[in-house]
């Protein structure tokens, strides 16, 4: 029997290693390009960047350190160097297949952090796999930018899956439809009419704001919005604002909101702020031909007829009064349940108190303010 060589001896002192085979290394060294890796095998196993992950922004002096044990497929024994080639990402992709075939048959659903934000959808990836999730399937309503999503941690669920295309859909869209539907009948079973709840400003419209009520968008009328004249709601409310809103109606899934408080109504006192005979001050807020409106307060508007702007005859408001302009008039007509004030600068000049209630008796003129509202809208 011949005996063997120190080469021999000490090649049959380590383990016989195969191509495909999966082996424990423990780390040796970590450099930007590689990790080298003892795994009791006669040469050290090379672990390349590129074998190591498919994201190259990954620092593998960060992400890997001296002592640290990893599991490896051997790509090939020898490299032509002596050398072993490793993989980690091939093996870590054959375990994530199964991982993605459980999850897949189990409706399971999965988090992960999207990786990269393309034009027609998302990619995220799970245990070395690459799930495209369409834009389609992102959400329940379309959006068109999706870099929202860059590097943000989502679930979803797989509801297509090819390993031989290596073809992996994932689907997000079913959660969040199904996640909102949840919402909304947790918060129609909370939410009455006449409550005050905290919503979120959605989206605003030449006509009102959507108010995320918390899975359920109300709508906030721009006649809703105030007591007062609203010009446009985006010069008082941006997406994002946080606000407490009345539920005025609930008409089926529809919720119709409102910022008009009773404790805040101007017409509470109006009966003795405005009585008949009372001098006021406010501002003309618009004119027609046949008279001016003035603002007393947010809220509350009175009718300057064109016969009680002065003592001479005025053609037409425009003639002597201006946008903007304050004036000074008596109230010579309430109406509480009309919602309805008639002023008269001509009454404050009257020398004769007998003559002056003629006087407005024959020029006070009934005019349906809310008609001429609705017809200037």
């Amino acid at each position: 029997m011949s005996e063997l060589t120190f080469e021999q001896m000490l090649d049959e002192s380590f383990k016989t290693i195969h191509t495909g085979e999966v082996v424990e290394g423990t780390v040796i060294d970590v450099k930007p390009d590689m990790i080298i890796l003892n795994i009791g095998y006669k040469a050290d196993g090379i672990l390349t960047k590129a074998e190591y992950t498919n994201d190259s922004s990954v620092d593998l002096t960060s992400a890997v350190k001296v002592d640290d044990k990893m599991e490896v497929k051997v790509l090939k024994v020898n490299d032509g160097e002596g050398q072993v080639l490793l993989t980690y990402k091939r093996l870590a992709a054959d375990r994530g297949n199964k991982r993605i075939e459980e999850a897949f048959n189990n409706k399971e659903v999965l988090k992960a952090n999207v990786a990269q934000v393309l034009e027609g959808g998302l990619v995220v990836v799970v245990d070395e796999v690459r799930i495209f999730i369409p834009a389609s399937l992102v959400s329940d309503t379309y959006e068109k930018d999706l870099s929202k999503y860059a590097g943000q941690e989502i679930e979803f669920v797989v509801t297509e899956y090819n390993p031989k295309r290596r073809r992996y859909i994932g689907d997000r869209k079913q959660l969040v439809t199904a996640q909102k539907a949840e919402l909304q009948k947790q918060l129609f079973e909370r939410i009455k009419e006449g409550d005050i709840v905290e919503g979120t400003v959605k989206n605003v419209t030449d006509f009102g704001a959507f108010i995320d009520l918390g899975g359920v968008d109300g709508l906030l009328h721009i006649s809703e919005m105030s007591w007062g004249r609203i010009e446009h709601p985006k010069k008082v409310f941006k997406v994002g604002d946080k606000l407490n809103v009345l539920i005025k109606e609930i008409n089926g899934n529809k919720i119709a909101l409102s910022l008009k408080f009773d404790d805040a109504n101007p017409w509470k006192n109006a009966a003795s702020k405005y009585a008949v005979g009372n001098i006021v001050t406010g501002k003309v807020a618009r004119m027609t031909d046949f008279g001016a409106f003035v603002e007393l307060e947010d809220g509350v508007d009175a009718l300057l007829h064109v016969s009680q702007i002065a003592k001479e005859h005025v053609e037409k408001p425009s003639a002597v009064l201006n946008i903007g302009d304050e004036i000074t008039a008596k109230v010579v007509d309430f109406s509480e349940e009309e919602k309805k004030i008639s002023l008269s600068i001509k009454a404050l000049t009257a020398p004769d108190p007998t003559q002056e209630k003629k006087d407005e008796d024959a020029d006070v003129v009934s005019v349906d303010i809310d008609a001429v509202i609705a017809s200037e809208k």
